[in-house]
């Protein structure tokens, strides 16, 4: 039922920076591959609209994962009227992004795909109908709104129909208002920081709870790395 559906929430993964072939790093770094949707990581307030089941609002976070030298993306979903959350992957053999989605009943499905002119576009074939899902992504008001759409090519057919639009605006953002300013660093990913962690007596900025995580579990190599980034 609404099984199309379960690719939106996949979209909101595949950010879409305007990064030219961002997605074919010929098998390139893992953690610089999935940069391209730094700008997703955070909190974020949504409305969704699809035409069975209405307009409804919801909430998402988006964080990093490390786990020795496996680097992955995570995202929460709530008042998700469908889902759990998912994680996004780089398959470096397939050049490709691969974004797995949790429905509230546990089952998972596996999109994959690439950019294409500026554009996260993901899809699979779904097993019980035989349609294609297509998701179509991009970031708009300077990295502060995300939209996507879910379109489906129905079994035996030529065209795409879209079902469904969900627009997101980032939490805290107040749009028309210019902070200005140099805004801070995650000394792990590079990112935005939004908030602070300590080491021999000084301060440092994070992007999320997975950087936090990465930091305190070897502060003094995080640092020295983001140091000597810093100076090139």
């Amino acid at each position: 039922m609404h099984k199309w559906f379960l690719s939106a929430f996949v979209l909101s993964l595949g950010i879409f920076l305007p990064v030219a072939d961002a997605g074919k790093k010929g098998g390139g770094e893992t953690k610089e591959a999935l940069q391209v949707f730094q700008e997703f990581i955070g909190g974020w307030k949504g409305t969704a609209n699809e035409k069975k089941l209405g307009f409804w609002t919801e909430k998402s976070n988006w964080s990093w994962r490390f786990k020795g030298k496996d680097i992955w993306l995570t995202f929460d979903l709530e008042n998700s009227k469908l889902y759990k959350g998912g994680e996004v992957r780089f398959l470096p053999d397939k050049e490709q992004y691969q974004i797995t989605v949790t429905d509230k009943g546990g089952k998972k499905a596996v999109y994959a795909g690439e950019f294409k002119k500026n554009m996260l576009i993901v899809d699979r074939k779904n097993p019980d109908t035989n349609d294609t899902e297509q998701i179509r992504m991009n970031i708009a008001g300077g990295g502060d709104r995300l939209v996507y759409e879910v379109w489906i090519r129905p079994d035996g057919r030529t065209q795409f129909a879209k079902q469904l639009q969900v627009g997101y605006t980032r939490e805290g953002v107040t749009f028309g208002v210019d902070a200005g300013g140099k805004k801070p660093e995650c000394c792990v990913t590079g990112g935005l920081g939004t908030s602070t962690v300590s080491f021999g007596g000084a301060t440092y900025y994070v992007c999320c709870s997975g950087c936090r995580d990465a930091f305190n579990e070897n502060p003094a190599k995080v640092i020295a790395e983001f140091l000597k980034k810093k100076k090139r």
